[in-house]
């Protein structure tokens, strides 16, 4: 990867020691790039929290269905949502290493906002139905599928190598701190007017495809062969099969949150057990990105540098632990506090995570990469509501949630047995072999 001068006025540094590193915020670039994925995911959360809520409230309102079943249905979301990921993840990591990373970001913003008009105007006739919410919300899962592998991309073009460490702990900030406000805002927006909040995300989606469009072009990388396309989107699976440590990190992850998401079930708690409506809902959605925001702040200005691997196990742990109180949890505030403790977790794990795909994977297949491991995250959140709801259906709400924290806890001590190199990662350096 090509060395980017620092900003005007700021001096070259050394990769160490960490503190000297000049602000990524320093860069025109990347505060662009930070108001476009501030706004862009402020928007996302805002159209999630509120069609989750939705599709529950109408299944039990508007079709008599009982807790469980409606439970179900909103399993059966989670599925809907993951079916386009699935399928297109791997176009969308060659799309973003082949085309203009930038542009493929706004495209994708675009799509979005489309889709929330249409959210915004069936809601003000009155005219939305589970069909219409379940195709709707496919779409969503199309436009998210794209936006994510092109954003992630274009972050390691505008900043030093150097400086990419707290890069990512500064997205991540962007992320967390717009996951708070977009959920409780959307929840809130909601309870005022349910179509108001369509057109709230709409306007933040055009201001972030606006804020990307001023970054300046982030070209795809060149390559010295041109394989066909089916050929090249396989090649970021297989470089993240043959690298045990990316592997056992990634899927660590996944199954994880497979087990011990329960983010599908807040609606269920929010409306029937906490009974809190939709704006306890917009709380709920956003008390574990309160606690991510608080740790990827502590991560921007003070890294972790040592022993990495055993902190991003033991963080692992502690979520499906929180997740564990909170199934066990009847009182609104302390499930708030817990949800905030998950978030920050979550977060830890993710920081690590994310650093070591950054920092070791080839600029060229930066973007099929960050789609696997993408595809990944977008698999542990939607298949793990489709289980929580599945299994709410079956046994219970509070039964699934606790099942999921004590299966989660399992899935941590068996990777830290299947993959000692995740107990040995000690720093960030280079944890494998670097391939093409």
């Amino acid at each position: 990867m090509a060395t980017i001068p620092p900003p005007e006025g700021v001096e070259p540094v050394m990769p160490e020691p960490a503190s000297k590193v000049p602000s990524p915020l320093s860069y025109p670039d990347y505060r662009y790039f930070w108001a476009a994925r501030f706004t862009a995911v402020m928007a996302t959360m805002a159209m999630v929290v509120v069609i989750g809520y939705q599709l529950y409230d109408t299944a039990r309102t508007d079709y008599g269905m009982s807790i469980r079943e409606a439970s179900f249905q909103l399993g059966l979301l989670g599925l809907v949502q993951f079916v386009p990921l699935a399928i297109l993840t791997p176009v969308a990591g060659w799309v973003a290493d082949r085309f203009e990373r930038r542009k493929v970001a706004i495209f994708a913003n675009m799509i979005d906002l489309v889709i929330a008009v249409l959210l915004g105007w069936f809601t003000w006739t009155d005219a939305l139905t589970l069909p219409l919410l379940f195709a709707l919300a496919a779409l969503h899962g199309v436009a998210r599928v794209f936006v994510g592998p092109a954003m992630s991309a274009i972050a390691p073009n505008i900043v030093p190598p150097a400086v990419l460490p707290r890069a990512i702990a500064m997205s991540s900030i962007a992320w967390q701190s717009a996951s708070v406000v977009g959920p409780a805002a959307g929840g809130l927006i909601y309870a005022a007017h349910p179509a108001a909040v369509y057109v709230f995300a709409a306007v933040l989606l055009a201001l972030s495809a606006f804020t990307i469009s001023r970054v300046r072009p982030v070209l795809p990388p060149p390559t010295e062969v041109r394989r066909h396309p089916l050929r090249e989107m396989a090649d970021g699976l297989q470089f993240t099969w043959r690298e045990r440590f990316l592997f056992g990190t990634i899927t660590l992850d996944l199954f994880a949150v497979i087990l011990s998401g329960a983010t599908a079930l807040l609606p269920v708690f929010a409306r029937d057990i906490l009974q809190t409506g939709s704006e306890g809902l917009g709380f709920l959605r956003a008390a574990p990105a309160v606690g991510a925001a608080v740790v990827a702040l502590g991560l921007a200005f003070r890294p972790i540098e040592r022993n990495v691997g055993v902190k991003m196990l033991w963080a692992v742990a502690a979520f499906g632990a929180g997740t564990v109180a909170f199934g066990l949890s009847t009182n609104f505030f302390l499930s708030l506090g817990l949800l905030v403790l998950m978030g920050g977790a979550d977060m830890f794990s993710v920081f690590v995570r994310g650093t070591l795909i950054q920092l070791n994977t080839p600029d060229h297949m930066r973007g099929r990469v960050s789609a696997v491991s993408g595809l990944a995250i977008s698999a542990s959140n939607e298949l793990g509501e489709m289980r929580a709801g599945t299994m709410a259906a079956a046994i219970g709400p509070i039964s699934a949630v606790i099942f999921g924290g004590v299966a989660a806890i399992g899935v941590t001590a068996l990777w830290a047995w299947l993959f000692p190199e995740l107990r040995r990662a000690r720093t960030f350096e280079p944890q494998f072999r670097q391939t093409d």
